[in-house]
């Protein structure tokens, strides 16, 4: 049985479906129309509740004790959450979504959520904010009057036809990459055609050790490899075939 939840007393926003974006590293970039959603929030749904709750601890935003209460939303649990989540705000509360860095829905949990309320009629109001591919595209030195977000590679089923269109693609492409994969995906963009295509590789954006490689794949493949491991976040931004 759902826990029952007292909408927020002094809450000035109306029963909606809020998208907050939080920062992807640096804590610092939050606007404040984002920290006031999460104040005036009933319900906050997170990827990670104790991730979200150290944030909203940093900003002193109450928690269960203010009559706001995290709740998990990630792949597993999407479709059921959902209906609950739609049940909450048809109550008259205000939800607000997060992930655990940058934008919800932007390659992480969302859509399913977001395509509900709409279904059910609901205001989805998305706020502007942090996300990785935007300035990793903006600092890349690439063409940006015309791209394409490709999100994270498929790790086998589908991959061999994904780098073919990548190599292919007209537009400057941005694609995400973890730090176990990053090597692979720039050995296969070469094997498939990407050897002297100018790229941008951003790692770890807006933290401490924010790093930017810039090259032909074949010379940031070198880069990469030379190193003992690869650590942290990668935003791989290729430059398009017509661009090239």
């Amino acid at each position: 049985m759902a826990e029952h939840i007292t909408p927020t007393q002094h809450s000035t926003l109306k029963p909606a479906l809020y998208l907050v974006p939080v920062p992807i590293g640096n804590r610092e970039d939050i606007t404040l129309r984002a920290l006031n959603v999460l104040k005036a929030a009933d319900i906050i749904a997170c990827e990670d509740t104790r991730s979200t709750g150290l944030l909203l601890s940093l900003y002193q935003i109450g928690g269960q004790a203010g009559g706001k209460r995290l709740m998990s939303y990630h792949d597993h649990n999407e479709q059921e959450r959902a209906s609950q989540l739609m049940r909450e705000i048809e109550q008259g509360r205000v939800v607000a979504l997060v992930s655990d860095a940058g934008s919800p829905c932007i390659s992480d949990p969302g859509y399913r959520l977001v395509r509900a309320a709409i279904e059910h009629g609901i205001t989805v109001v998305p706020l502007p904010g942090a996300t990785a591919f935007v300035p990793a595209l903006s600092a890349s030195g690439l063409a940006v009057d015309r791209f394409s977000f490709w999100g994270f590679p498929p790790h086998k089923k589908g991959r061999q036809t994904f780098m073919q269109a990548l190599v292919r693609a007209e537009e400057t492409v941005i694609v995400y990459e973890s730090s176990h994969r990053i090597v692979k995906f720039l050995e296969e963009l070469c094997d498939y055609g990407g050897t002297v295509r100018n790229i941008c590789i951003a790692r770890e954006l807006t933290k401490l050790y924010e790093e930017f490689v810039r090259g032909t794949a074949h010379e940031c493949l070198q880069t990469l490899s030379a190193r003992a491991s690869q650590k942290g976040e990668f935003v791989v931004v290729v430059e398009g075939a017509g661009k090239a």
